[in-house]
């Protein structure tokens, strides 16, 4: 038996994700204290302030506007280790860093590769839930540690279900992927649009005529709400087709500038996220699927694997 295996997982988080309680009571896992607090010159002071040493350790961490959360993140990992951790591991329902996955101009960094490259040598695997795989056909194309990738659709499936006369509506032909299960599973129609952008903040969205679902409530799905502006002009396109019940679900909810006091101001009857990131719209839970995800790299239950799905 692995010596790591007789002490319990310890869960810790620089920012308190809300994931953490119910993952630690899945998990079975004890809550790891720290202490943190940041200098007069801006530099981040970290203790960690229960012991590691033997432990399987779990960070989970919010990955949304990630910039200033990196170092201490990282301070973290490597305490871990240093303290004598068994294993540290990383859950990011949120991945960041995955848009940039070409070099689309002369020049540009591919940051998506830089930060697999960066976190990778950190961490002893990760969990993550929908990463943005567009050029990529898994998580191992840019890390080197063992990773499984949760689907957030089952989730999203699981709160559609119980609701009765709906039309799935995906925004592009990028989303397809993810309606198109989720309409499978839940037994509702779909429909899927054409985006164009000509900038961050630029968006037109053309639909297919609606007129054989006047009587449906539309639901329009999506993997990321950044800016918002793909769901805001996906709206208007619904509503000057005649549907005027228009509901909104998305796994992650990034919601840039307060997008989501803007749609629904704009006309969304609902807007639901999956609790990947903090937020009001958190009203589908992705635990269960964590879980067995964690448990999987980790070994914690006697169910280690390969990852890298």
């Amino acid at each position: 038996m692995n010596p790591a295996d007789q002490h319990p997982p310890l869960l810790f988080s620089l920012d308190d994700h809300p994931l953490l309680v119910p993952l630690c009571r899945e998990l079975a896992a004890t809550l790891g204290t720290l202490e943190t607090r940041l200098f007069p010159d801006g530099e981040t002071y970290l203790k960690v302030a229960i012991p590691v040493a033997g432990h399987h350790c779990i960070v989970v961490a919010n990955l949304a506007n990630p910039n200033d959360k990196l170092l201490p993140l990282i301070f973290l990992l490597e305490t871990l280790r240093e303290l004598g951790a068994s294993s540290v591991g990383l859950v990011a329902p949120y991945l960041c860093y995955m848009r940039q996955d070409c070099r689309f101009h002369n020049g540009e960094a591919v940051t998506s590769r830089l930060f697999a490259r960066l976190l990778s040598t950190h961490i002893d695997w990760l969990v993550t839930v929908d990463p943005h795989l567009h050029r990529y056909h898994s998580l191992a194309d840019i890390y080197t540690v063992p990773s499984v990738r949760v689907e957030g659709t089952t989730a999203l499936t699981d709160w559609l279900t119980n609701q009765s006369s709906l039309l799935l509506i995906g925004p592009d032909s990028e989303s397809e992927q993810w309606v198109s299960r989720v309409a499978l599973a839940s037994g509702h129609p779909y429909v899927i649009g054409e985006k164009q952008r000509h900038g961050d903040r630029d968006v037109v969205v053309t639909l297919p005529d609606l007129a054989g679902y006047q009587d449906r409530t539309a639901v329009i799905i999506d993997d990321v709400i950044s800016s918002g502006q793909t769901i805001l002009k996906c709206l208007q396109a619904v509503r000057q087709q005649g549907i005027s019940r228009v509901k909104c679900a998305a796994i992650h909810g990034i919601f840039a500038d307060r997008v989501d006091e803007l749609l629904l101001q704009s006309g969304l009857t609902e807007l639901a996220t999956c609790n990947t990131i903090p937020h009001a719209t958190n009203c589908i839970d992705v635990t269960p699927l964590l879980v067995p995800a964690i448990q999987r790299c980790s070994g914690i239950g006697g169910n280690q694997g390969s990852g890298n799905r």
